[in-house]
């Protein structure tokens, strides 16, 4: 698949069934603040941009894709068989051509498959969906066998811009206290969340081992990346994933 320098193909060793790509903030026709390439529809932005954005992207993929009405939660939904905007944070497919997305500005944005490429899925990984359970929900959807299964971790907020309350560090220790040590110690009671390595200890819980992507930071790459903490009114970049 030949894709326009401003999106991003995963790096991972995923079947040649599998394709994938993410957005960056490039290559569309937003103005500021959601320069260029916004995919939100909910986010302030002229609805034209947005629908001419989504067409761009369109036709770089088999079918629409099945966005998705993001909650912070954990439920999933199917690709092949969702109506449109269904309430959500996770999808997954095993029809050919059906395409799954989310939406993110510093959420972690997860990619999902088999290594059979015989299902795909895609999860919307913010902290409160990451603590309740996102990526169990999708991965127990999938019905893959560990062993079989490899995810990809796209761009989100780095630990050291992320900083959160107590409350947030509770939430995970109190699931698995070895979440400890994606923390460090901020001031006033605060603390530094890694979202990489949250989410790297849950699927390694589930006995998922293949693990790729990672090490970007939407916070810092200001011309790459949105990020709802630094700019507050800002566009959002899309994570998709379809079988071919």
């Amino acid at each position: 698949m030949s894709l326009p320098e401003h999106l991003i193909i995963p790096d991972w060793p995923a079947p040649f069934s599998v394709k994938a790509l993410q957005t960056t903030r490039a290559g569309g026709i937003s103005s500021p603040p959601y320069d260029s390439l916004n995919l939100g529809d909910h986010v302030g932005d002229a609805p034209l941009a947005v629908e001419r954005n989504r067409i761009l992207l369109n036709r770089l993929l088999p079918s629409e894709p099945v966005w998705l009405k993001q909650t912070h939660g954990t439920v999933v939904v199917s690709a092949d068989t969702a109506n449109c905007l269904p309430q959500a944070d996770a999808c997954i497919a095993r029809h050919r051509a059906a395409v799954c997305v989310v939406m993110t500005a510093d959420c972690l944005p997860i990619l999902l498959c088999d290594t059979q490429g015989s299902v795909v899925g895609v999860a919307h990984a913010g902290w409160r969906g990451l603590a309740a359970g996102v990526i169990e929900a999708t991965v127990q959807a999938m019905e893959t066998a560990p062993e079989n299964t490899m995810a990809w971790l796209g761009p989100a907020i780095s630990q050291d811009e992320f900083e959160v309350g107590d409350e947030v560090r509770a939430a995970f220790l109190a699931k698995q206290p070895q979440a400890a040590s994606a923390f460090i110690p901020g001031q006033n009671g605060k603390w530094y969340a890694d979202l990489y390595a949250l989410a790297r200890l849950r699927l390694n819980a589930l006995g998922i081992r293949r693990i790729h992507g990672g090490d970007s930071c939407t916070y810092r790459e200001r011309d790459r990346y949105f990020s709802y903490r630094r700019d507050g009114a800002t566009g959002r970049m899309g994570t998709f994933i379809w079988l071919e």
